[in-house]
């Protein structure tokens, strides 16, 4: 069985997008598409980007374990809002950090805003980003607009089949880049 490691990027205070993390978690164990692992970037408390991994003396021993589970995941979802148009910082310090991690890993991307817009903002950057470190993208996007309405802080959907049907589709593409990389 394939392991995808979630992405939750935000470390915000009274952050939302944890809530879509944990529905993914959710939706993908219960129907056993996957291990699935979360890796909340809340938790890590990074310090800024000085120089990538391998390039480091010295490196923090929760650096190379967040290392270890991007390279040992068949696949990475990433859960990010969108601030001020852009990556949240604590998410392009980390995608910075690795080099050889991200290569040829598919990766979908699921947007959440506290607006009506989804956090569509956040993907080119983020999309040039991870594609010029050489990560597989997958065309597919989760954009989850007006997250207090969207998910309660379990993670549960207010409109539970609507979100499955796209879920299904979405996390369908992920798998398909996944099992086509490792033919």
């Amino acid at each position: 069985m394939k392991h995808i490691v979630i992405i939750s990027s935000s470390i915000r205070e009274g952050r939302k997008s944890p809530r879509v993390a944990q529905y993914f978690k959710q939706y993908i164990e219960s129907r056993q598409l996957a291990t699935v692992s979360v890796i909340d970037l809340a938790e890590y408390n990074f310090p800024v980007f000085t120089e990538r991994l391998k390039f480091q003396k010295d490196p923090a021993e929760k650096t190379l374990e967040f290392a270890s589970r991007i390279k040992a995941a068949d696949a990475v979802l990433i859960v990010t809002p969108e601030y001020n148009g852009g990556i949240p910082a604590s998410l392009k310090n980390v995608t910075d950090l690795l080099h050889e991690e991200w290569k040829r890993k598919p990766i979908a991307i699921a947007m959440v805003s506290g607006g009506p817009f989804a956090g569509t903002q956040v993907i080119t950057s983020l999309l040039f980003t991870l594609w010029k470190i050489g990560a597989t993208m997958v065309p597919s996007m989760f954009p989850v607009p007006n997250i207090e309405k969207s998910f309660d802080e379990e993670g549960k959907p207010a409109d539970q089949e609507a979100t499955d049907k796209r879920a299904a589709a979405f996390i369908g593409e992920l798998l398909w880049y996944t099992g086509k990389l490792s033919e």
